[in-house]
């Protein structure tokens, strides 16, 4: 599974940047945009980083960035709907899936908290 989340996130931190890069070069997108590669590529970067933890709690500690920064990227997906210019069937495809991996770390987390309980 974690090979699967590295591969998964990877995937969506460029599939991300290959939609900034389609995004209009106004301003308030430039925006945006910066700060959501930033997000975007810290998702996979820090689950990467969880991997390779020194203990469980380190591990949870990373989870929760790696949620933070997937939360954070549906934050600035909810932004670009309220823009015109926006492919809007791309945008909800990586809202979804940003989504989609703040309850996979949600559930790691739990999952790793029980584990250490036990």
């Amino acid at each position: 599974m974690p090979n699967d989340l590295k591969e998964r996130t990877k995937r969506f931190a460029l599939e991300v940047i290959c939609f900034c890069s389609s995004l209009p070069m106004k301003a308030e997108f430039k925006v945006i945009s910066n700060q959501l590669l930033r997000a975007a590529t810290s998702v996979g970067a820090n689950y990467r980083a969880a991997c390779r933890s020194k203990s469980k709690a380190d591990f949870i500690n990373k989870l929760s960035i790696v949620e933070e920064e997937a939360d954070e990227c549906g934050y600035w997906f909810e932004l670009l709907e309220k823009l015109p210019a926006t492919s809007h069937r791309e945008l909800a495809r990586l809202r979804d899936e940003a989504s989609q991996l703040v309850a996979i770390m949600v559930q790691s987390k739990k999952t790793a908290r029980t584990n250490t309980a036990s």
